[in-house]
């Protein structure tokens, strides 16, 4: 696992003023897990890939790999400790004169172990990255996500138990992304690793995390398990995950609903809903998506009273029991708890 406290990074330019890009950054990622780092550019996401690769050296604070802080090392305890974290970047940094094995290869080779295992090591990443066929393949031959594939398989070769994944999938067409994230899940699984997930795409959190935090100007403004995130009406990472676009609406009432985790959500919700209360209900807008294998969805709805006005507490209790969680977004001054 990694465990980073109190993490921070500033510069000091050549006229002594100092640039604080972390502040005081706190994250843990445990074995079996992905979270991912969001944030615009700028917030300092890559400051944080450096310093949790150790390229860069924090100005204070922890970077703990299994109980080790690496962030208090240096020289060949470094280098040593640091097998413990592969990490794969937004280029794949393939040597173009070597084919696909020896780039495997490399780091095995390096350390002088022996070829037998050298062979079976890469025979076996060659496998679970699926390029056993490629093997003999040079970078130049291969697609940007096979590239990317093999630069995982690299990253993998000293068996760190977390793996650092800096923007891996920028600039990879739809289908290698897909692939990419999809093989993430699959190492995280056989291989138990902690995996920190640096990127700005909101569909590769949605695809392959299982946490996420939200970094802005150099601070972890929000954090939280992706898929209690989504079941928050009011929360803005999952406005960001699950976007909804703003829609006018005439009606009395505006709910925004979230599928909720723990119970499925009852297919015939609208009509039940409808029919209970004489309500006719617009639907506004709805983004619903399959999530870490849970569907998972955000909607906006407009409610119209066709009878008598329904207290508020008991539309969101009944919204509740049908598996929705709801919160007012325009209209709550139209109802009372006694009508």
């Amino acid at each position: 696992m990694i465990e980073i406290e109190a993490l921070s990074k500033h510069y000091r330019a050549p006229d002594g003023r100092v640039t604080d890009v972390l502040k005081s950054i706190n994250l843990e990622v445990q074995p079996g897990n992905i979270t991912a780092v969001v944030g615009p550019s700028g917030a300092g996401k890559s400051t944080l890939a450096k310093c949790i690769s150790l390229l860069e050296q924090p100005s204070a604070g922890s970077i703990r790999v299994n109980g080790h802080d690496l962030s208090r090392l240096s020289g060949e305890v470094l280098r040593r400790e640091r097998r413990a974290i592969g990490t794969v970047f937004q280029s794949s940094a393939l040597l173009q004169r070597k084919s696909a094995w020896e780039n495997i290869a490399l780091p095995l080779r390096y350390l002088g172990v022996v070829e037998r295992d050298i062979s079976a090591r890469v025979g076996e990443l060659l496998e679970h990255v699926g390029l056993s066929h490629k093997a003999s393949a040079f970078p130049a031959q291969l697609s940007g996500g096979q590239r990317q594939r093999i630069g995982i398989a690299r990253a993998l070769a000293l068996r760190p138990s977390v793996l650092l994944a800096d923007e891996a999938t920028s600039g990879l067409d739809p289908e290698a992304t897909v692939t990419i994230l999809d093989l993430l899940r699959k190492l995280r699984d056989e291989y138990r690793l902690a995996i920190v997930l640096i990127t700005h795409e909101m569909d590769a959190v949605r695809r392959a995390a299982d946490a996420v935090a939200e970094i802005r100007d150099g601070q972890i403004v929000h954090y939280g398990v992706v898929k209690q995130l989504l079941a928050q009406p009011d929360s803005r990472l999952a406005q960001q995950l699950l976007p909804l676009a703003p829609q006018p609406a005439s009606s009395e009432l505006v709910l925004q609903l979230s599928y909720r985790t723990d119970v499925p959500v009852a297919s015939d919700w609208l009509t039940r809903l409808s029919q209970q209360f004489a309500l006719r209900i617009d639907l506004l807008g709805a983004h619903i998506e399959q999530v870490n294998g849970l569907q998972l969805g955000r909607l906006q709805v407009g409610i119209h009273f066709q009878r008598e006005r329904v207290p508020l507490s008991q539309l969101l209790m009944q919204l509740e029991q049908l598996g929705l969680i709801g919160r007012v977004t325009a209209g709550a001054p139209l109802l009372k708890e006694a009508v």
